[in-house]
């Protein structure tokens, strides 16, 4: 025993130090206003222990290629392409207008801050449904490749770097805004009252080097999917979910997801359409505030450049 017993430790002082120590998925939300939580913020970056990142939904709060909080970008994510997620237009200057009223005063159609971001950052983009082939020939008119742009549909998981991104189900729409095309393609439907329909929206689960599997819900409302999907077969334990209210789940519906559907050990706050801090503290009345109060796991506010770190059982270790 006496032999054995200093092996034992050493191997225990081992685990011990390998949590400690351990590869942390990182995530970075890219709002409008430094250190708050803004009524247009989607974007966020998530970053893998061998350093993959990945862009979720750029929107308008990422200032194109050139932002430099962006910093390397491997893969952007788009969960459909409302202007708020595709990105319409984007603010001049970092922290351009209020928190409760952004400036985003410069118009980036028919192109798209989204194809900007790939052509720029020579990054794929991974989307589904009918979009592929739209977005494969705006990536080359912008001056990139066809081949950046990468399908997944529901049911099917690919790998960027050492992080397997899979498909699934949201409820909502994805229309596109005829100021995303050529001039007589938009013209025809803006006359009609028409979107171009470039089939259903989605959501992403991304399962991470060091075990972290995230849900992001994009815009959405309750799905069985959320239970079966989600919780069921992927075993997300963390959440990223839209909680604004009338075009998603509002904070009652999206409390039922995480307390009954998703189950994670903790979610971030998204897409929540209105000012919910100021100085970086949440503001009373809001519907975050409400959202926090009928969810039973740790609630994180995305504020703007605040990098979050989370473990592999989906625990945030710092910056929340």
């Amino acid at each position: 025993m006496r032999r054995v017993l200093p092996v034992l430790l050493t191997v225990g002082a081992i685990g011990l130090a390998g949590p400690a120590l351990a590869d942390m998925v990182k995530i970075t939300p890219l709002g409008s206003h430094d250190g708050e939580f803004c009524p247009l913020d989607r974007a966020l970056v998530f970053e893998d222990p061998d350093g993959t990142r990945i862009l979720y939904d750029a929107g308008r709060t990422v200032r194109g290629p050139d932002d430099p909080r962006l910093g390397q970008i491997d893969v952007v994510l788009l969960s459909h392409v409302h202007g708020d997620h595709l990105g319409d237009v984007i603010q001049p200057a970092a922290n351009a207008g209020e928190c409760a009223r952004p400036d985003f005063s410069v118009r980036v159609t028919p192109n798209s801050n989204t194809v900007s971001i790939v052509v720029g950052k020579k990054a794929s983009l991974i989307v589904g449904a009918e979009m592929p082939k739209f977005f494969a020939r705006r990536v080359q008119e912008a001056g990139g490749e066809a081949s950046q742009v990468r399908l997944l549909r529901y049911g099917g998981m690919t790998m960027v770097g050492g992080v397997g991104v899979a498909s699934v189900p949201a409820v909502h729409s994805n229309g596109l805004d005829p100021a995303f095309l050529h001039e007589d393609h938009a013209e025809a439907l803006e006359s009609s009252g028409l979107t171009a329909y470039v089939g259903p929206p989605g959501g992403y689960v991304l399962r991470f080097s060091n075990g972290l599997v995230a849900y992001l819900s994009g815009d959405t409302g309750i799905t069985a999917e959320q239970d079966l999907v989600v919780r069921g077969h992927y075993k997300a334990n963390l959440a990223v979910i839209n909680i604004g209210d009338t075009f998603t789940t509002g904070p009652t519906e999206a409390a039922y997801v995480i307390n009954e559907l998703v189950q994670p050990k903790s979610v971030i706050a998204s897409h929540a359409n209105e000012p919910v801090t100021e100085n970086g503290k949440l503001r009373p009345g809001t519907r975050t505030e409400a959202f926090i109060a009928a969810t039973t796991v740790p609630v994180h506010l995305p504020l703007s450049g605040r990098t979050m770190s989370f473990d592999g059982q989906g625990s945030c270790t710092a910056g929340c």
